[in-house]
């Protein structure tokens, strides 16, 4: 049979085959197919032939077609063919499909639809005809009949697609059925009904079969619907990350199994790859990305950002067009996050309101911790990210030295923040991956060399991180390091000194590194730049101090210390402190070069031997003989002969040019040092191994040559007291001017002497062991550094010029200091009353040494760490700090100011006061550099310390132990406010409410400790009243920075207005306004314009607060779907907060109502009202057009919301415009006074620049009253609520020249020129203007 079909189909006609056909029954056809198809013999051309017999033209015909058709589907569906059979028959039935009339191809889809939804599918294989069917649908022009009504093959393939989307799905069939659309033509809205049920099926899906899923999608998404396809695929992996995230930090058992974190990571690394490579062929997809998430960064970034997508975007910086834009905007997101966190952490008003999120800072770092699953596509946008925030935000300018932020107050630490981001992200970045390791190392070190006049700190900090973490990884990179070193000699000795610091744990771990420096130094010893030479010193000490020589002491200071597993590198641990040995030999033999180079140079030697000394004792013997054959040459040995110095030799004259050749006062004072630390280290350890004769000799030949030392410090010291300043030839009489070589040379001795004199006081202190005659000497010296330093000042004061910089440092070190202060003021023990009598007999001296407390901590705060030995140590910086501070804070509220000055009257301030300054100082640098010892710092205040309460005060908290101190300061200032107003200590008070501001800083804004501090600051404002500007304004400033942190100030700015307006009056002179005194500190001399801008800058923070909340809130409304339901239910979730901007505006506006009334005197006042008044209308114009937005949906607004538009138009707008009146009027008024005084140009010409730019700001609020109405206008047609009926119409501003009434006026004019003589037409000019003014 199979034959004959086949030998009829050859045939030219169809017309014997259709017959035949006719004559068999289908179930034989079907049999007939079966059979071959399953041999996998002539399958293909049976079914040609079949297909030619029957056709579509006859109703049989089609029948049959139709029935074999559908059979050949069941046959290729059910498995039992041969793969190429399979693939012949589809082919062939592809072909077919277009010969279809409509309806049997509408019954055919079904079927295979009814299929998927039953899940009867069994391989799926047939599905690839499901396209061609629907296309051919498309195709069809005639109209079919439906159960409902006609469609055209367009409409009932619509209608198909969306049954088929509308069913159940087959999990194993998602894929190909997603695939299949690609071959459909589809309209928009038809691939939106595919892509929404795939985005569907991702939850019912196995995590590994997501990917091609998503691939498919994105094919799919070059038709349309990119929007949707990219907000779903990172919508659900935003959900299964929190899902994830939550699984692993709670235990509980959910409902959802959960999947392990490499998975999921590797799964959402393809799905990356997948759309950066769509990305690529279809840019429209780019656009549309960073279209979605810039739109949502309008409310809140957090909220759409995720590390999904951050991921994401990271990865898209690969391509070339959308590199800048993706790295801009997630710079301007991270800024963005912390401007906002820093926002909400000072305003207790917003916190209220708005849930604490994510910030995009973690985020980020999350997707540098989940980069380890081999996402290797992300790291290079990590490391660009990094340092694009590095370069945009590290400091920005230096200024001798030091980093000067440009920006500064609040805006200071967002970007900070971001810098310190970027640093984060490329230290784990560089811990992960190894293959951006070079290129990291490689941009720090080119930013570390090429930005020499940059602040590069940062920078430093990062390279010092990276080592520290592994110095053995960074050895593959030695070369970059060592090229770095080539340029050493031009960089600055601060960076010089921070790269080798940096790098140092390199040092010890690669010798070639080493000796590749060593050379570098040697060469820069003898450069012609004085800097490159202070780089060779600086980095020969640095590498003294980190060489060990054997048998050192082992130093606990070790400023950095290595891991272990970085330490065991030299086996040969003797061999290698030997060979440090000889090293470190060879290099004091560089040193000894220096001693005779410039001041400089030997002045950093001096400066660093002593921490040498600390941290490799070895080294001592060389370095005490250096510094002591180096004193030899410029010390006196007759022990008869005055003065002990030969001061001459210190100075170096070169024709008229004098310098300094020797800094003997830093010489003496390494000495000193170093001679302590012997005394205290190493007799101590040898008297104990004394036993040991062999070492005898040994050692008295090392104690003689300290004890050479002792003696030539105390012979000094007695001849220095001996001395007078006519043997130094620096009486009063000498010359001291700066402009005369002479003069110059007398400056430069005197500060040497003074500086001597300071080492010797501290030597003499650091023996004496509180001895009567080591306490006379102290004294002594000390009246010859005054004496000096009186006459400089007094020099100075003469000459106008200010004294050299170097008066700054004072010698003493920090511990001697806190010594000498415990001592004056706290030692009680009976045997040393006698010798501290002595030095307590001096008033002045007590204040010098408070005085160099106060110096020390300033250079503190100004550089991070303190001059002289163990400055630069931390810890020992803060002990030093908490002992001062203890014996400061002692003496100023056991001894208060008012009962010392009252005593005697004395030049410069009292002693009690510059211990309340020294505190002030104090509390704001533990603040800022030891914010995390703060708990040890306030235990370590509290005198009243004793053993056995230690365990106790560990569960006293900060708050608490703060409010102590508090108390102290309270009272006084309560004090000091409850004397007469003339005896009022105005310098006292302001540093007072410094310490108490610094102080509340570490109170916890919800403990009762608080609320005490905020409703004592407002008794305090409530009742006290001083003329003093600088007190009002530091008190006022803390009121409201701990109000901020309580409740909204609208309340208190509202009432602060009130008082303003009573204490200056109204600006109609015959209006009498009623004081309200709410605050005795607002009275007529502070009323403007201290208290006035106070309360103007808090309304402006008010207003930013405001509008940020809109901004959000519209934000929202624009990413929330315009569906009735949700609408209405974002419109009632905004509730609150739309409620609060309400009330918050409203309160605002009664402040304005009153300080809009007030006559202000002209100047800054008015200026900054009108400005802010242009603020409060733009923040309304905001909320309206916010209300236009949500209008659309809901319909109506807020009754609260018609209240304060009616508020605005009876109590503000009219008020408006009388002020700006009123300033013109005085402006004018001002003019024409200058203008009567002819004479005086240069004030006309400077009252007029002025009035110009005090009245620039009337325009402006002007142009934003009429864009408030211009809105509410839109607004009241939305909401068919009448908003204008409160409005009244604003003066018109605008003018015309009326032609015709011109002519008019000049002809009168003409006329009665020729009337009147010139004197009268003088005063007529005079009187025109005063009447124009009269119609306004």
């Amino acid at each position: 049979m199979d034959q004959k079909i086949l030998s009829l189909a050859a045939e030219k006609t169809a017309d014997k085959l259709q017959e035949f056909l006719q004559t068999l029954k289908e179930d034989d056809l079907t049999n007939l197919l079966q059979n071959q198809a399953v041999k996998g013999k002539v399958a293909g051309a049976l079914l040609r032939a079949i297909f030619k017999g029957s056709p579509c033209s006859e109703e049989a015909g089609t029948l049959r077609r139709h029935k074999i058709y559908t059979y050949c589907i069941q046959l290729v569906e059910s498995g039992d063919l041969q793969k190429e059979t399979a693939s012949e028959i589809i082919g062939l039935l592809m072909l077919e499909a277009h010969h279809f009339p409509a309806p049997l191809l509408v019954e055919i889809a079904n079927e295979f639809i009814s299929a998927v939804r039953e899940g009867s599918l069994v391989n799926g294989k047939s599905l690839e005809l499901l396209p061609i069917i629907l296309t051919a649908l498309a195709t069809k022009k005639e109209n079919l009949a439906n159960g409902k009504g006609v469609l055209s093959g367009e409409e009932s393939k619509k209608q198909l697609i969306n049954t088929l989307c509308s069913g159940r799905w087959d999990q194993q069939y998602v894929i190909q059925l997603t695939s299949m659309f690609k071959d459909v033509p589809l309209s928009a809205e038809e691939v939106e009904f595919v892509v929404e049920k795939a985005l569907s099926m991702f939850s019912k899906m196995n995590l590994q079969e997501i990917p091609p899923l998503v691939y498919q999608l994105l094919v799919l998404s070059s038709k349309g619907g990119r929007k949707s396809v990219l907000e779903g695929i990172t919508a659900f992996f935003n959900a299964v990350d929190k899902q994830h995230n939550e699984d692993q930090s709670g235990d509980e058992l959910l409902d959802v199994v959960t999947v392990p974190s490499g998975e999921l990571r590797h799964v959402e690394g393809t799905i990356i790859l997948h759309i950066v490579f769509a990305i690529k062929l279809d840019y429209e997809l780019g656009r549309e990305l960073l279209k979605q998430l810039k739109a949502g960064q309008q409310g809140d970034s957090s909220n759409n950002l995720s590390p999904f997508s951050i991921a994401l975007l990271l990865s898209v910086t690969r391509i070339q067009r959308f590199q800048e834009q993706v790295l801009d905007f997630l710079k301007t997101s991270v800024v963005k996050s912390f401007k906002d966190l820093q926002l909400l952490q000072g305003s207790k008003f917003l916190q209220n309101l708005v849930p604490h999120r994510a910030c995009v800072s973690t985020m980020i770092l999350e997707v540098v911790k989940n980069s380890v699953h081999s996402w290797d596509h992300v790291t290079q946008g990590l490391v660009e990210l990094g340092f694009l925030l590095m370069d945009s935000y590290g400091p920005k300018k230096v200024l001798d030295g030091k980093a000067i932020e440009t920006s500064l107050g609040l805006s200071k630490m967002p970007n900070q923040h971001a810098c310190k981001l970027g640093a984060n992200i490329l230290l784990e970045t560089f811990k992960i991956h190894e293959m951006v390791r070079q290129e990291i190392l490689e941009q720090v070190l080119n930013r570390v060399v090429t930005r020499a006049s940059s602040p590069i700190s940062h920078f430093l900090d990062l390279l010092s991180n990276i080592v520290m973490y592994a110095p053995l990884v960074l050895q593959s990179c030695s070369s970059k390091v060592t090229e770095a070193f080539d340029y050493l000699s031009f960089l600055p000795l601060q960076t010089v000194q921070r790269l080798l610091k940096a790098v140092q744990p390199l040092l010890k771990v690669s010798m070639s590194m080493r000796d590749s420096l060593i050379l570098v130094l040697r060469k820069a010893m003898f450069a012609n730049q004085l800097d490159a030479r202070k780089s060779a010193v600086a980095g020969f000490l640095l590498l003294l101090k980190n060489f060990k020589v054997l048998g050192s002491l082992s130093s606990s200071q070790c400023s950095q210390s290595l891991s272990v597993s970085q330490v065991h590198v030299d086996v040969h641990g003797h061999y290698n402190s030997v060979a440090n040995e000889t090293f470190c030999l060879e290099i004091m033999d560089s040193l000894r070069r220096c001693l005779s180079q410039q001041a400089d140079v030997r002045l950093m030697l001096y400066e660093g031997f002593y921490d040498v000394l600390r941290r490799n004792s070895q080294l001592a013997n060389s370095i005490m003989q250096t510094l002591l054959s180096q004193l030899k040459q410029f010390y006196e040995p007759k022990p008869d002969l005055l003065p002990p110095l030969k001061l001459e030799a210190c100075i170096l004259a070169q024709g008229d040019k004098i310098s300094l050749q020797e800094p003997l006062d830093y010489l003496l004072c390494c000495i000193q040092h170093c001679l302590a630390w012997y005394k205290n280290t190493v007799i101590p350890l040898q008297q104990g191994e004394e036993e040991e004769e062999e070492k005898e000799e040994e050692e008295e030949e090392e104690e003689g040559f300290y004890q050479d030392l002792d003696d030539i410090l105390e012979s000094i010291t007695n001849r220095m007291i001996k001395s007078e300043l006519e043997d130094f030839e620096l009486d009063k009489s000498a010359d001291f001017s700066q402009s005369t070589s002479i003069g110059i040379k007398n400056n430069i001795c005197a500060f040497l002497v003074m500086g001597v004199c300071e080492v010797l006081i501290e030597y003499n202190f650091s023996i004496s062991n509180f001895s009567k005659n080591k306490c006379e000497n102290i004294l002594s010296l000390f009246m010859c550094y005054k004496k000096l330093s009186d006459i400089l000042n007094e020099k100075a004061g003469k000459g106008k010029t200010k004294m050299a910089n170097k008066t700054n440092d004072s010698f003493l070190s920090m511990k001697c200091v806190s010594s000498l202060l415990t001592a004056l003021f706290r030692d009680s023990t009976q045997s040393h009353q006698e010798s501290l009598s002595v030095l307590r007999s001096s008033n002045e001296f007590m204040r010098y040494a408070v005085n160099v407390a106060l110096q020390k901590v300033q250079q503190l705060k100004e550089t991070g760490h303190m001059s002289g030995p163990d400055g630069q140590n931390p810890d020992k910086v803060f002990q030093s700090l908490c002992d001062i501070t203890r014996v400061l804070l002692w003496r100023y509220t056991s001894i208060p100011t008012s009962v010392e000055e009252s005593g005697k009257k004395e030049k410069g301030k009292s002693i009690s006061l510059l211990c309340l300054e020294g505190l002030q100082k104090i509390f704001s640098a533990v603040q800022q550099f030891y914010q995390p010892k703060v708990q040890q710092f306030l235990r370590a205040l509290d005198v009243t310390d004793k053993a056995g309460e230690e365990r106790e005060d560990a569960d006293v908290s900060v708050t608490q132990r703060t409010a102590f101190q508090i108390r102290q300061f309270q009272r006084s200032l309560l004090n000091l406010l409850s004397g007469q107003e003339e005896d009022f200590n105005s310098k006292e008070a302001v540093l007072l409410v410094t310490v108490l501001t610094s102080l509340s800083k570490l109170l916890d804004p919800s403990s009762p400790q608080f609320s005490q501090m905020l409703s004592w600051t407002l008794k305090i404002c409530k009742e006290n009243s001083r003329e003093d500007a600088l007190f009002c304004k530091s008190l006022m400033n803390l009121l409201f920075s701990l109000h901020v942190l309580y409740k909204s100030p609208v309340t208190l700015l509202r009432d602060l207005s009130q008082d303003i307006h009573g204490h200056l009056g109204d600006i109609d002179q015959d209006i009498e306004v009623e004081k309200t005194n709410h605050f005795a500190i607002v009275n007529l001399r502070m009323a403007a314009p201290t208290v006035c801008l106070l309360v103007l800058s808090q309304a402006e923070k008010v207003l930013e607060e405001v509008d940020w909340l809109i901004t959000k809130l519209k934000g929202q409304v624009s990413q929330e779907p315009l569906s009735e339901e949700a609408s209405s239910q974002a419109v009632l979730s905004s509730h609150p907060v739309e409620k609060a901007i309400i009330m918050q505006l409203g309160t605002l506006l009664t402040f304005f109502h009153e300080l809009v009334q007030t006559a202000l005197p002209s100047g800054s006042c008015v200026d900054t009202l009108l400005k802010d008044l242009c603020k409060m209308y733009t923040t309304l114009t905001a909320l309206v057009r916010y209300y236009l937005q949500v209008c659309r949906s809901s319909g109506g607004i807020p009754k609260n919301m018609e209240k304060l538009v009616k508020l605005s138009g009876s109590h503000l707008t009219p008020l408006c415009y009388s002020f700006i009146s009123y300033v013109q009027n005085k402006k004018s008024k001002s003019l024409n006074y200058t203008g009567e005084k002819k004479e005086k140009t240069a004030a006309v010409a400077t009252a007029m620049a002025r009035v110009l730019r005090e009245t620039k700001p009337i325009p402006n609020l002007i142009f934003a009253i009429e864009q408030y109405e211009k809105f509410l206008i839109h607004l009241s047609k939305k909401s068919k609520v009448n908003l204008m009926q409160h409005m009244k119409l604003s003066t018109s501003r605008d003018f015309k020249i009326k032609g015709n009434i011109l002519d008019m006026v000049l002809r009168e004019e003409g006329e009665d020129k020729n009337e009147e003589g010139t004197a009268s037409e003088h005063g007529e000019q005079n009187k025109e203007p005063a009447k124009k003014r009269r119609k306004k």
